[in-house]
C-alpha cells in the first residue's frame, strides 16, 4: 500500500481558465490524497488507486470535497503469455500525445475496459476495448479521472518495435464512436499512424504522424492530420529540444458538413502545448483554424537533487481567423515561456515551482482564452509530492 499527499497552490492573471472566471487575479488550491494498494500472485494481481480531491478558493472559508473516486480499480491476470487487465485503469501509450495518463491533473485520467498485452524484449502489442458510461454528477466533472472521455466506445491498438541500434517505431491506431448530443446517433472517428525515433550518443531525432478520417460528433466528414519532427542535443550539463506541432484545421473553403480538425485523443496538451493550457481543446481553442507550435525545451541539471528548465512556445494558427468585418487577420497569436523548478530533497518527496506567462497579439481577441490581449497572462504553482510506502508484505513460499 502506498500513499501520496499532493497539495498544489495556483495563481493566475488575465487567465481565463481559473475555476471562477469572474474573479481576476484569483488564488486557489487542491490537494489530491491518494491511497495505493496492489495484492499479487503468481499469476493475477488487483490494482485499486483510491483519491480524494479538496478544492481552497479565496471565496470559501472551508474546504470542500471536489470528488472522491478511484483513478484505478482493476483486476489482470496472465494466460500464457499474454496479459490481461479489466476494469478502470490509466493509459500511457507511446510519449503521450493522443493517450496520456495526465499526471500532472490531480485527478488524472483512466478509461474503462478491458487491455490485452504481449511483449518480449523487442516489441509489445496492446489491443483495448475501452467504453464510457453515465457516470454519477455527484461531483464536478473537472475532479473525475473518467468525465473527460468524450466517446462511447473506443478500439485501440498500440505497437511498439525497438532495434539495439538507437532506432524504433511505434504504430497508434483507434478508432471510437462518438455520440451526438442531440440525435444519440453514433459516428466513427479513426486515428492513424506512429512515430519513428532514432538515437545517437548526443543527439535524438523523431517524427510523429497521424492522420484522422471518418465522421466527427457533428455529423461532418473528417480528414485531418498531426506532425510532430524533434530533435534533441544532450549535454552533460544541458538538455536541448527543438521542434513543432502542426496540428490541422478547417479551411474557410470547406462546406459545412466537411472538417479538418484534428482530435487530439486522449493525451496531454501542456506537455506539447505549453503549461498554461491556452489552447486545449481542439478545435474549440483555435476556432477550428488549426495550430503551429514551433518550441523549444531547454532543462539544466543544477545538481543531483535540483534542476530548472525553460519551455518557449510560438503560436500561430495555419489559417487566418477573420475580424467582425470578415477580413482575415495575422495568424501570429503570441508566444509563452514557461520557467519552472524541480526540487527532490529525498526519494519520497519533490517540490515544483513553476512561473509561465503568455504575451499575446491582437489576433486574441478573437479567441475566447485571454481575458484581455493587452495585458500580459500569468500561472504559477507550487506543489509539493510526498509519497510513502506504507505496507509492503511478501509471503514465504
Amino acid at each position: 500500500m502506498n500513499i501520496e499527499i499532493r497539495p498544489r497552490a495556483e495563481y493566475t492573471s488575465n487567465y481565463i481558465l481559473s475555476p471562477n472566471d469572474s474573479l481576476d487575479p484569483y488564488f486557489y488550491i487542491t490537494q489530491r490524497n491518494r491511497i495505493s494498494m496492489q495484492y499479487a500472485r503468481q499469476k493475477w494481481f488487483v490494482k485499486s488507486d483510491l483519491q480524494e480531491i479538496h478544492l481552497w478558493d479565496q471565496n470559501n472559508e472551508s474546504s470542500k470535497v471536489g470528488s472522491i473516486n478511484f483513478y484505478q480499480l482493476f483486476f489482470e491476470t496472465k494466460f500464457k503469455s499474454i496479459n490481461f487487465r479489466l476494469g478502470r485503469q490509466s493509459l500511457l501509450l507511446d510519449n503521450g500525445r493522443l493517450f496520456s495518463d495526465a499526471p500532472w491533473a490531480q485527478q488524472g485520467r483512466a478509461h474503462e475496459g478491458i487491455r490485452i498485452m504481449k511483449s518480449s524484449a523487442h516489441y509489445s502489442n496492446d489491443f483495448l476495448f475501452l467504453f464510457t458510461r453515465n457516470y454519477s454528477t455527484e461531483f464536478e466533472p473537472v475532479y473525475s479521472p473518467v468525465a473527460s472521455n468524450k466517446y462511447k466506445y473506443l478500439l485501440v491498438n498500440n505497437f511498439n518495435y525497438t532495434t539495439n541500434k538507437g532506432f524504433s517505431f511505434n504504430s497508434l491506431n483507434a478508432v471510437d464512436f462518438l455520440e451526438n448530443a442531440n440525435s444519440g446517433q453514433l459516428y466513427a472517428r479513426a486515428t492513424t499512424g506512429g512515430r519513428v525515433e532514432f538515437k545517437t550518443k548526443h543527439w535524438y531525432y523523431t517524427l510523429n504522424s497521424y492522420l484522422q478520417f471518418g465522421q466527427n460528433a457533428k455529423a461532418q466528414k473528417l480528414f485531418a492530420y498531426y506532425f510532430q519532427p524533434e530533435i534533441k542535443l544532450s549535454l552533460p550539463k544541458s538538455t536541448w529540444r527543438l521542434g513543432a506541432e502542426i496540428i490541422s484545421g478547417s479551411n474557410s473553403h470547406l462546406s459545412n458538413d466537411q472538417s479538418g480538425d484534428f482530435d487530439v485523443l486522449y493525451g496531454v496538451t501542456w506537455k506539447f502545448n505549453g503549461n498554461m493550457n491556452v489552447f486545449t481543446r481542439f478545435p474549440n481553442d483555435v476556432s477550428g483554424k488549426g495550430l503551429i507550435n514551433p518550441y523549444l525545451f531547454t532543462t539544466i541539471p543544477l545538481n543531483t537533487k535540483l534542476s530548472v528548465r525553460s519551455d518557449f512556445h510560438l503560436f500561430y494558427t495555419q489559417y487566418p481567423l477573420e475580424n467582425n468585418s470578415g477580413q482575415d487577420i495575422s495568424k501570429f497569436l503570441g508566444f509563452e515561456n514557461d520557467i519552472s523548478l524541480k526540487y527532490i530533497p529525498i526519494k519520497e518527496l519533490e517540490i515544483n515551482y513553476a512561473f509561465s506567462f503568455y504575451q499575446s497579439t491582437d489576433s486574441m481577441k478573437y479567441l475566447p482564452k485571454i481575458q484581455d490581449e493587452n495585458k500580459l497572462a500569468v500561472w504559477s504553482y507550487l506543489m509539493i509530492s510526498y509519497s510513502f510506502n506504507a505496507v509492503n508484505f511478501k509471503r514465504k513460499n
